[in-house]
């Protein structure tokens, strides 16, 4: 597979897999021998990008992550992520709301993480949300430390504002940050790829399949099981999925052209959109893993992108991507 370089130094696949979705958020999850398979026949395929963090589960992701990739630890980046303060969060009404990005914190936390990922170091540690009581310069300093002493590669965002990443980027150079980007969630280019660009920092969209809807197997009369996160965001409800629909009849007309699926379609448009972007879609199956990075054998000609990108400028998008709770925690 295509390498992409996210930053200054930080090679990884083109594409690579997000692994929260095998330990939460979409339901029962299926054994955990049955995900170590997924995520080693992942690198079988050419996938070296691997993401996780401390709060997936929390904890029993970076484990699931740990040990599927102990094998090949040394030709595999792994990311994870740090920030909250998951004692509080734990059983909490309204979700992860609960931040805690002081650098005593981190540097507790971070010892937890390399044990359960089974490493001596993290290839990119992302605060996960930006913490509005400890000042940026101070997060960036801390991990600037774990660089030093080699616990951490490389230093990452996500969701952040453009004015933040500048202000990280002056104490630690920011490698990538990780924001949710797609077809049906356009918001970072109002000024984060533009800032990310200039920088030199590397774009990691999740859930860039629009949390499934995009593949087209979602429609208005899908219901979402117990413990299936899609079931409380407004995007997801009944009549939001209706109107929605706009953005996946596009898709599939493109892809029926191309001979893909949409989602390869999906994917294909967010390579297409920066040498620097390196997707982390999620699955929980082989058949839809084969069929994710399938995308990037996808070529969308300049025609190709200007039609799709056109059709999308007149979709309105109906419903917002997260709880209110949750969507305050984004873009600070």
């Amino acid at each position: 597979m295509e390498r992409r370089q996210l930053g200054n130094g930080l090679t990884v696949s083109a594409i690579g897999l997000g692994c929260m979705g095998m330990s939460q958020s979409y339901g029962p999850s299926g054994s955990r021998a049955e995900y170590i398979d997924l995520i080693r026949s992942a690198v079988d395929q050419g996938v070296t990008f691997f993401d996780t963090a401390e709060v997936y589960g929390p904890y029993v992701n970076e484990e699931l992550v740990g040990e599927a990739l102990a094998p090949v630890r040394d030709q595999v980046v792994i990311a994870t992520k740090f920030g909250f303060d998951i004692g509080l969060n734990t059983g909490a009404p309204g979700g992860l709301t609960a931040l805690d990005s002081r650098p005593e914190h981190l540097r507790e936390v971070v010892e937890g993480s390399l044990q359960r990922l089974r490493t001596d170091r993290i290839d990119l540690y992302y605060q996960h949300r930006v913490d509005p009581h400890v000042p940026i310069e101070e997060v960036a300093g801390a991990v600037k430390d774990l660089i030093a002493e080699g616990k951490v590669k490389h230093f990452g965002l996500s969701e952040a504002a453009p004015e933040t990443i500048r202000r990280a980027h002056a104490v630690q150079p920011v490698a990538a940050l990780q924001n949710e980007y797609s077809l049906w969630w356009r918001r970072p280019e109002e000024g984060v790829l533009d800032t990310l660009e200039e920088l030199g920092i590397g774009l990691v969209p999740y859930s860039p399949l629009g949390k499934g809807f995009l593949t087209g197997k979602i429609n208005a009369d899908t219901e979402f099981g117990e413990g299936d996160i899609r079931g409380t965001i407004p995007r997801f409800a009944a009549e939001a999925r209706e109107a929605n629909q706009a953005v996946v009849d596009l898709l599939e007309a493109i892809a029926q052209r191309k001979g893909a699926t949409p989602a390869q379609i999906a994917l294909a448009w967010l390579l297409a959109r920066r040498p620097w972007i390196a997707p982390i879609p999620g699955t929980r199956r082989p058949e839809r893993l084969a069929e994710n990075l399938g995308a990037a054998e996808v070529e969308l000609t300049e025609a190709d992108l200007a039609e799709i990108t056109a059709a999308a400028d007149r979709i309105t998008v109906l419903g917002d991507r997260y709880p209110e709770h949750l969507e305050r925690l984004t873009n600070r």
